[in-house]
């Protein structure tokens, strides 16, 4: 039995066919493009009908193995002219692209984009590249669009579908979903139920596809990785970052929002939890023709994934990150409980800064900052950490986020020695909602900074065992005294000794990912940005982290492992605070808010 594909000089599937005994039987319908029956077959390898663009092609068995070049456009909105000559410019100079896939609005609604495009339409102008496009995003253009089931609208110009998948010749699987999330159904919008069908594939051997198509950004895509210049507030479809964690794209495109973004690539597994999986790279891009020359085409090559060795699919760039997706629907609830409000109001840290002046007032500019209303303890609870604590000691305190703050370490290693706290009572880092995490890392690179400065270099470790607050200590080392790999080698000796093992977590690797919410665990971050994680079992030492820190091959001060042992009194610890809170000040971004 042969196997034949339906070209259109692209390389994509409309239908999926075998050919026995020179009839045609459809075996996969994958989407409704190329309607029209043969008519007529040639036995020579080609299959053709009369009237029809579409040329059924023999499969070579190793076409699968080389790689399709694709463009991908943003929104198009009638810039059909503009569009297809910067295409031609990089055919001539990079050699001719196997297909365009446009997401976004590709018509506008006015009488010059109409004009260009009934030059397309009635077959004057024809695209110099097979072009598959999304549907309308808007009521102005669903006009354009004459079936939700996806059609050829003009010579080379295809329109995909409301939703679907199709695959090309080469095995290259492409997902899409037109439009904008809506709470009904419209010709311009989607619900949750379209999505049946696009996610149908996903089960148990399910590894993903090649290409995710969207007109929406996905909501929170910009988790654990660099911030794009939209309303992150308002950017995004709940809807389409379920889909893309559950399909699990090697590119997701999408447009809309006028920008050009690519986010850092994400893992689609669970370090030390889950086998290792293909990454995502999400890429948006910005209008046509746009004025301020942001980037609309992004030209790539693909080998698809059914093709390709396990062992080379999954290799992670050393820029991945976590998903940001997973967890991000509890987040998202917990952002209306009130669990962490946005407006929050502290004790002021004192009339001056420490130096003499005045520190900046805040708020409507009537005066410093007034207590807020902290939420309660949780009942029975009476926690050293916690600002609404009767119990804390507020003249530690360094520095004050919105979530998070700064206090000197009470019987610390050294003078630098200081601690980054949640202000609500959480017991760890797993159990941070998003934005306190932010926060937190915030002062971890500020704080990085304000030791480099110094000279030094900072160790960070938490241990989530026999513990009720979340304590991030920061220690600093000073650069002549020992090197990072000397650092690590430590824990890693002194851990070895006691028979634990600490396992090395990639970069960028978020522990709600390794771990589960109330599991202890002991956690060691070093400046070059590598991670050592264990996972207790019991009789964890309490003091480990200051242990191998205090030791001879790093600060030498074995006779500082237990703070009880290292107290100053309370007159010494108010000088060294306000001592550390003037240095630090210039690298407050607090301070500044």
């Amino acid at each position: 039995m042969d196997t034949f594909a339906a070209l259109n000089t692209s390389g994509l599937v409309p239908h999926g066919y075998r050919v026995e005994e020179r009839r045609l039987f459809a075996v996969e319908r994958e989407r409704s493009v190329g309607r029209r029956l043969p008519r007529k077959l040639i036995t020579n390898g080609t299959l053709q009908w009369q009237d029809s663009p579409w040329t059924w092609l023999r499969l070579n068995p190793q076409m699968g193995e080389q790689a399709v070049k694709v463009l991908v456009c943003g929104d198009v909105a009638g810039e059909l002219k503009a569009l297809f000559q910067r295409v031609k410019s990089i055919q001539k100079k990079t050699g001719n692209f196997d297909l365009l896939l446009c997401v976004g609005e590709f018509f506008a609604d006015t009488p010059e984009a109409e004009e260009e495009w009934q030059l397309y339409e009635s077959g004057v102008k024809k695209a110099p590249i097979p072009t598959y496009i999304l549907g309308a995003v808007s009521p102005e253009t669903a006009g354009k669009f004459p079936s939700p089931h996806g059609c050829e609208l003009a010579d080379n110009i295809t329109y995909l579908g409301r939703c679907g998948v199709f695959t090309s010749a080469s095995g290259l699987r492409i997902n899409y979903v037109s439009g904008r999330e809506a709470a009904r159904d419209s010709d311009h919008c989607f619900t949750t139920k379209d999505l049946t069908d696009v996610l149908a594939p996903v089960g148990a051997n399910f590894r993903g596809v090649d290409i995710l198509l969207t007109s929406q950004w996905p909501k929170g895509v910009w988790r654990f990785a660099n911030k794009p210049e939209v309303d992150t507030k308002s950017c995004g479809s709940g809807a389409i970052a379920n889909m893309a964690e559950k399909l699990k794209p090697r590119y997701h495109f999408a447009a809309l929002e006028g920008v050009h973004y690519e986010r850092l690539p994400y893992r689609n597994h669970i370090v030390l939890q889950e086998n290792a999986q293909h990454v995502t790279r999400f890429i948006a891009l910005a209008k046509v023709n746009n004025p301020g020359k942001k980037k609309y085409l992004y030209a790539f090559n693909i080998v698809p994934m059914k093709t390709m060795e396990s062992s080379e699919l999954v290799k992670q760039p050393q820029d991945v990150t976590e998903s940001p997706y997973r967890g991000l629907a509890k987040d998202q609830e917990g952002a209306g409980t009130g669990e962490e409000p946005r407006t929050q109001f502290f004790f002021d840290l004192g009339s001056t800064d420490g130096g003499g002046r005045k520190r900046p007032q805040r708020g409507d500019g009537s005066g410093p900052k007034r207590p807020r209303n902290l939420e309660p303890l949780p009942p029975g609870v009476e926690c050293w950490f916690c600002l609404a604590s009767t119990e804390v000691e507020k003249h530690l305190v360094v520095s004050i986020g919105t979530h998070s703050y700064l206090a000197l370490a009470k019987g610390g290693l050294n003078a630098g020695h200081l601690l980054i706290l949640p202000i609500g009572h959480y017991r760890s880092t797993v159990e941070l909602a998003s934005e306190a995490l932010q926060e937190m890392d915030k002062y971890k690179a500020a704080l990085a900074s304000f030791y480099r400065s110094r000279g030094e270099r900072c160790v960070i470790f938490e241990r989530n065992y026999k513990s009720q607050h979340l304590q991030l200590q920061v220690v600093p080392l000073p650069l002549d005294c020992c090197a990072s790999d000397d650092i690590k080698e430590a824990f890693v000796q002194q851990a070895q000794e006691r028979k634990m093992e600490l396992a090395e977590i990639p970069p960028h690797s978020d522990l709600k990912q390794i771990v589960s919410p109330g599991a202890p665990y002991f956690y060691v971050e070093l400046d070059t940005g590598e991670k050592l994680f264990y996972r207790i079992q019991r009789n964890f030492p309490l003091q480990f982290g200051r242990e191998v820190l205090a030791s001879e091959a790093l600060l030498n001060v074995p006779t500082r492992t237990d703070w009880k042992e290292c107290k100053q009194s309370r007159a010494d610890e108010e000088k060294a605070c306000a001592r550390l809170r003037k240095a630090f000040q210039p690298f407050d971004f607090a301070w500044d808010d």
